[in-house]
């Protein structure tokens, strides 16, 4: 005897689609960089990252008998021509005295020129002189070569990728540090559009 076709009442309802659970198991795999293994690994990536990208620039200061100290007060007064030394302390993280025993040497040799504030005669204000931005300019060429084979390597993508991370190891006030020393070198809008004034008489 033929078995009854089967009645929309009596139908199995059709299983419900898997598509929650393999959304759980692809959020799963996108977190597996928090597993601590991967942790480790960034830890390993920062440091011989770090470690190479400064030998270049170590080696030239090995022959000046400086170190990455000086190094550092170079860049950050390179970057903010006139910052103070109550600013520079901030960014360094470091005490009066330790930034004394750098800073010292690199004003007798000539490298940072030191001149009081404005509008406080207290405040020291630190820019490069000619023989610290030759200076500065080759420890960042040595150090340039490097950063441009790896983002090139890399591809633009992974570069804004690494941008974040690095702003995400930061803590407020090196975040707003940073974004200081970013809008002194973003062109204002009104200078960048005014064409010069025609003279006159």
């Amino acid at each position: 005897m033929a078995a009854m076709p089967e009645s929309p009442e009596t139908r199995p309802e059709p299983e419900a689609p898997e598509a929650p659970r393999r959304e759980g198991r692809a959020a799963g795999r996108n977190l597996l960089f928090l597993r601590e293994e991967e942790l480790r690994l960034a830890q390993d990536l920062l440091f011989f990252g770090y470690r190479d990208f400064t030998a270049g620039a170590d080696a030239i200061l090995v022959e000046l008998g400086m170190g990455r100290a000086h190094h550092r007060v170079l860049h950050f007064v390179g970057r903010r021509p006139g910052i103070t030394v109550g600013d520079l302390l901030l960014i360094l993280g470091i005490t009066k005295q330790s930034l004394g025993r750098v800073l010292t040497p690199l004003v007798e040799q000539g490298y940072v020129l030191q001149a009081p504030g404005r509008n406080d005669r207290r405040q020291r204000l630190l820019s490069l002189t000619a023989k610290g931005e030759a200076l500065e300019r080759r420890l960042f060429e040595r150090q340039r070569e490097w950063v441009m084979h790896a983002y090139r390597e890399a591809g633009p993508v992974a570069v804004e990728g690494f941008r974040r991370v690095m702003r995400g190891l930061m803590g407020p006030e090196a975040r707003a540090q940073l974004a200081r020393t970013e809008a002194r070198e973003t062109p204002s809008p009104l200078r960048a559009s005014t064409p010069p004034l025609a003279r006159t008489g």
